[in-house]
């Protein structure tokens, strides 16, 4: 039986860079937010993302229908799914109960400076902070596996974080996770070409795949507040985890 290992990350978070890591182990599969269809149609329809039309063609729009292909598609030891929290805002998790799930997380002010440079003017629904405490609250209250991985740490200490993500997993780390080919994989979305310009030029954790050195929009100062409230929330409970 294949073991599913979940990503539930906020945007702009180096989710895809994570993804990248996995994509190159041989015992492991790689899907990259398959429910982004099902958060366009269902969850949030009216909103604006670039590509729309695309991504709702190339996925189902189904939530039942996106669990079928996940099951049904496993080829390998490991199915490695990179997920945004926000997608499933208002859907039961129990789904994941038996997956290993790790929530991604990272210093709100660089999510949302890098977020509304493609969506203008985020709200908490778009960058999911919230939803992602309410993640973790919710597995602790099934039982299900889970931990809190900063992506600070792993820019900084890739090797460490990786290895205590894959002691988390109960699978071998392998170096080949700490660089991968300049450029796309096959396995990315058809939404790549909007979102993914900084991980295509990088071939590893590299800062240049993060915006440290910027500084968030003085409008966007009251989400920034909401969001670190649900950041440092969640970063507690990791800690106590």
């Amino acid at each position: 039986m294949s073991k599913i290992i979940c990503l539930w990350s906020s945007p702009r978070n180096i989710s895809t860079a994570l993804m990248y890591s996995f994509a190159q182990r041989l015992d492991t599969m790689v899907v990259d937010e398959p429910f982004y269809a099902f958060y366009l149609s269902n969850v949030n329809p009216t909103v604006f993302h670039p590509g729309k039309k695309n991504i709702l063609m190339s996925q189902p729009n189904s939530f039942t229908q996106v669990l079928s292909e996940i099951n049904s598609e496993i080829s390998k030891e490991i199915l490695f799914i990179k997920n945004m929290t926000h997608h499933l805002k208002g859907n039961s998790l129990e789904f994941a109960k038996n997956w290993i799930n790790i929530i991604l997380t990272r210093n709100p002010e660089q999510s949302i400076i890098s977020f509304s440079k493609v969506v203008k003017q985020p709200t908490q629904d778009d960058i999911g902070y919230k939803l992602q405490y309410e993640a973790a609250l919710k597995f602790k209250e099934m039982g299900a596996d889970f931990c809190i991985l900063n992506s600070d740490d792993l820019l900084t200490s890739p090797k460490k974080e990786l290895q205590k993500i894959c002691a988390f997993s109960s699978i071998d780390f392998t170096d080949n996770m700490l660089k991968w080919p300049k450029g796309g994989i096959k396995e990315d979305g058809v939404w790549a070409k909007y979102w993914y310009e900084n991980v295509h030029q990088s071939t590893g954790f590299e800062k240049s795949i993060s915006n440290s050195e910027l500084k968030v929009d003085g409008s966007l100062f009251p989400l920034l507040k909401e969001c670190n409230y649900f950041y440092q929330k969640l970063i507690n409970m990791g800690v106590q985890n």
